[in-house]
């Protein structure tokens, strides 16, 4: 019996920004922030890099995505009052 072996990258990295939903590691992680703004204009001073736009969803949120360090992904959610 012959036995198959592949070589893959199962950690998310920015190697492998498409990686699927159960690979290993962190690819994308989300916080609920009080001023998206201040802290998209912070997390950028440190080299985050905003994706796409913040966009607001309904009266209820302001939602945004920044790559950070490895490729990792960052939601940002802000709940409007």
């Amino acid at each position: 019996m012959s036995r198959i072996r592949r070589k893959t990258n199962r950690h998310a990295s920015a190697a492998n920004p498409n990686a699927p939903v159960n690979t290993l590691g962190i690819g994308r992680i989300m916080f609920a922030v009080d001023d998206i703004e201040d802290v998209l204009a912070r997390l950028q001073a440190y080299g985050a890099e905003l994706v796409g736009e913040v966009v607001q969803y309904e009266d209820k949120y302001r939602l945004c995505y920044v790559r950070g360090p490895e490729g990792i992904l960052i939601a940002l959610a802000e709940q409007l009052s």
